[in-house]
């Protein structure tokens, strides 16, 4: 089986990050810390925030949470009431309308194109937003996408939404993973000017290759960053203490590794891209950001092909051996998602694969 449909690095987590949290286990760090994360790990990431992104916040403004996702989750269940909206560009991760739906809200999906590589508009955005919208949620770099959001465009949205007392809660996972030359681009660089509005969430899932460590965080204004640590207190208590010790030394020691590993997902995306737009049936413009690709493959559905993505990806794996994830998940039923976060040796064993099915 080739499997196109990990969500996560294939690298292996920071050795100073291993040892770290293998020394606090030895040191017998395993009782309860601190609910929203032990004070150094809060420290050290609002200080990357002022140092990386020039952002106002202090240690007593972010939390540390049980992965990324329960920092979006948590802020859900804090911020949103029954028959509010959220406005969130579509394509989307899979949990996204799902956290907002959990919280009462009504998810407001805006269509991206990829035409231009589902880049993030300002203009479809705010055309969404109505008098029950009471945020815009922005996924950027997208997953499963890779669209991306321009500072001109985010700057405009968040004009926007603090002129109107909405917020914008950017989950910026994928932040660091960007091609051709883009540059990252945060919210964090507008909290100073607008700290009312802007709440970012991060993960070392991705960056530091951590995903099992369940480890991810949260900055925001005080009164929502308050509101999260409440929810977290009943929902968990606290992260896993000996984690955040070794997050807390990735986060110190870990950086020099971090540029190789892009540089090599830039060199699997260089491979992959040119190969899947020789299949027959399939177009995919490079994505700019993340690990995924995201080829448009309706052309493909047919007669022993299925009607749709769910279809079309069981085809391939019953018959290829190869797993995608289909679009439908997403919210675009046109296309599959192809992860390039494993070794360019199973990225063409995989591409073979599907070059002789589709070939049939």
């Amino acid at each position: 089986m080739v499997d196109f449909g990990a969500g996560e690095p294939d690298f292996s987590s920071p050795p100073v990050a291993v040892e770290a949290a293998r020394q606090a286990l030895a040191d017998g760090f395993t009782r309860y810390t601190p609910g929203s994360g032990i004070p150094e790990l809060r420290t050290e990431v609002a200080e990357s925030y002022r140092r990386d992104y020039g952002a106002p916040w202090s240690d007593a403004q972010s939390v540390i949470t049980v992965g990324g996702k329960a920092a979006l989750f948590e802020i859900a269940l804090a911020v949103f009431d029954d028959g509010q909206e959220v406005v969130l560009p579509s394509p989307a991760w899979v949990s996204l309308p799902e956290q907002i739906r959990f919280a009462g809200a009504v998810p407001v999906e805006v269509p991206t194109s990829g035409t231009d590589g589902f880049r993030i508009h300002a203009g479809p955005i705010l055309d969404a937003v109505t008098d029950r919208t009471r945020a815009i949620l922005l996924n950027a770099p997208c997953n499963p996408t890779g669209g991306v959001v321009s500072a001109a465009d985010l700057r405009t949205i968040v004009e926007f939404a603090a002129a109107r007392g909405l917020l914008v809660i950017s989950d910026e996972t994928y932040v660091r993973f960007l091609y051709g030359g883009l540059q990252p681009v945060s919210a964090a660089f507008l909290a100073a000017e607008f700290p009312d509005t802007v709440v970012v969430v991060g993960s070392f899932s991705k960056t530091y290759a951590m995903t099992g460590w369940r480890i991810g965080y949260m900055l925001g204004p005080e009164p929502v960053v308050r509101a999260v640590e409440i929810i977290q207190s009943h929902a968990t208590s606290n992260p896993t203490s000996f984690a955040m010790v070794g997050a807390l030394a990735a986060l110190r020691h870990a950086e020099p590794s971090v540029p190789a590993m892009i540089a090599e997902y830039a060199a699997r995306r260089d491979m992959l891209i040119p190969a899947l737009n020789e299949l027959p049936g399939v177009v995919c413009r490079p994505p700019d950001g993340a690990f995924y690709a995201f080829p448009h493959v309706a052309a493909c559905y047919g007669p022993g092909r299925g009607e749709n993505s769910v279809d079309f990806a069981e085809l391939l794996l019953e018959k290829a051996r190869v797993a995608v994830v289909p679009g439908a998940a997403f919210g675009s039923d046109d296309h599959i998602r192809i992860s390039f976060a494993c070794s360019r040796e199973t990225l063409a064993e995989g591409l073979k694969r599907l070059a002789a099915v589709l070939a049939d």
